[in-house]
């Protein structure tokens, strides 16, 4: 037996009606959209000029541990996505979070001064947390009383989550002080340029239902790119994801860091940040698990995903490692999407994303090398298809069109599928009790919006900041 045969068997690769050769596609097409958090979890993480510093290391330099934490990084995604693949057998893709790097790093760490050390011991708890509410069945049945039309919702607003952040990588659409967003000066943006022709011959392919037509529409644009450069007519760093590469592979210095941050700690405000930590992963992860499974036709009759206890699982395992191993809270990626789209329907899809992080290792440049502008145009190929996924709203119900409409435009506008999934669940009772449907809302379900009601009370009315 063959190490296809072999692979598309363990797998059930042709159960789910795939093969083996669309998993890899797939998966190199995952890791293509998302091998940009080699470099950028490490920039964010240690901070950026004129911001608030991240995570400092006495005796070594930015760049240094910059290095230590594409390594830790690296390692974090292979293992949480090797869980993913072995245990859940699904085709979505992990690392660390973005936007959770981000609190990590200027709120925890810079605005609340925190020791890197205690907000990385604040990411182990979350861990433990989701892994011990897995094992006994709690999370699956929190996502499983999410209201109907913020189940069918979630996909079309993680569609435009996708395709507003690959516009701006692409230079499409550019900040405006006026109106927030603006087409940018295609014209005189060399970069936007080739970005809308390489988005446009990628639509092309994909219409006329090519195999890997992402991944030759990210490479063709990719070489333009690069021969531009090699020209004159684009910068060398103009939409890369720019970074030195990992020379220092020695983690020792992150690796354990968490146990010494559990000293000296004050429990209120511990708690507040592993809290927060632990809202918006559930609630990104959840988003994403049932949006990306939307696409892949994985959800059921009542829109769940069969079996999201497993995929939890490596989501919570994939934490508890990266906070070991000294990185932000792991989650699963909304570019997991793209393989998705490709033909990606199990583990396999995510195993070849997990093996090129580790080839990614010792050839980081492999991982950076693809400009910005050209590997998100696979995020807005994507998020125009998973609009279509608005037809299994009901609209002409006014009581699923608020909570679904709300989950659709809060996604992309907040920057946050967690946000988009709160409003839509606050939002349902209050228009199901307007109407007069009192026994359409479940005690989950009022628990649930009771639950964010507090979140929110709490995030915005300065008790983290003054406790700390």
């Amino acid at each position: 037996m063959g190490l296809s045969e072999t692979l598309a068997n363990y797998f059930d690769v042709h159960k789910h009606g795939s093969s083996v050769g669309t998993e890899i596609i797939a998966g190199i097409t995952t890791f293509l959209t998302m091998s940009y958090i080699v470099v950028v979890n490490p920039a964010i993480m240690t901070g950026i000029p004129d911001a608030k510093p991240g995570v400092i290391i006495s005796g070594f330099g930015p760049g240094q541990v910059q290095s230590m934490l594409a390594v830790v990084t690296i390692l974090a995604a292979a293992i949480a996505t090797l869980v993913m693949a072995f245990y859940a057998n699904r085709p979505f893709a992990q690392a660390p979070g973005l936007g959770l790097n981000a609190f990590f790093a200027f709120t925890v760490i810079g605005a609340l001064g925190v020791p890197w050390q205690t907000a990385l011991a604040a990411v182990f708890v979350e861990g433990l947390i989701f892994i011990a509410l897995t094992a006994v069945g709690a999370r699956e049945a929190i996502i499983k009383i999410f209201p109907q039309p913020v189940k069918m919702a979630v996909g079309t607003g993680i569609g435009l989550f996708l395709t507003i952040i690959g516009l701006q990588a692409m230079g499409i659409v550019v900040n405006d002080p006026a109106t927030l967003l603006t087409l940018g000066n295609l014209a005189s943006n060399p970069v936007a340029i080739v970005s809308i022709v390489g988005l446009f011959v990628t639509f092309a392919l994909y219409a006329a239902g090519i195999p890997g037509s992402i991944i030759i529409g990210i490479a063709l644009t990719t070489v333009v790119g690069w021969a531009l450069t090699t020209f004159g007519v684009v910068s060398a760093e103009a939409g890369l994801v720019a970074g030195s590469s990992a020379a220092t592979y020695d983690i020792t210095p992150l690796a354990g860091a968490f146990i010494s941050g559990f000293g000296g700690i004050e429990a209120f405000s511990f708690a507040l940040i592993v809290f927060t930590f632990f809202f918006v992963d559930f609630f990104d992860t959840a988003g994403t698990l049932v949006g990306v499974g939307q696409a892949a036709n994985f959800l059921d009759d009542d829109g769940n995903l069969p079996d999201i206890d497993k995929p939890l699982m490596a989501d919570a395992v994939g934490t508890t490692a990266g906070a070991m191993l000294g990185t932000s809270t792991v989650t699963t990626y909304i570019e997991s999407a793209t393989g998705v789209e490709e033909g990606g329907r199990t583990g396999l899809t995510a195993l070849t994303v997990a093996v090129l992080f580790v080839a990614s290792l010792a050839l980081i440049p492999l991982a950076t090398a693809v400009p910005l502008y050209a590997s998100h145009i696979a995020l807005v190929v994507i998020g125009v298809v998973m609009l279509q996924n608005v037809i299994d709203i009901e609209w002409d119900n006014i009581t699923h069109t608020i909570p679904a409409g709300m989950t659709i435009l809060i996604m992309p506008f907040t920057y946050s599928i967690a946000y988009g999934i709160a409003a839509g669940i606050v939002s349902y009772p209050l228009v199901k009790v307007a109407a007069g449907e009192y026994e359409d809302i479940s005690a989950g379900q009022w628990a649930l919006s009771a639950a964010f009601f507090v979140y929110f009370v709490v995030r915005t009315s300065g008790m983290l900041q003054a406790q700390v």
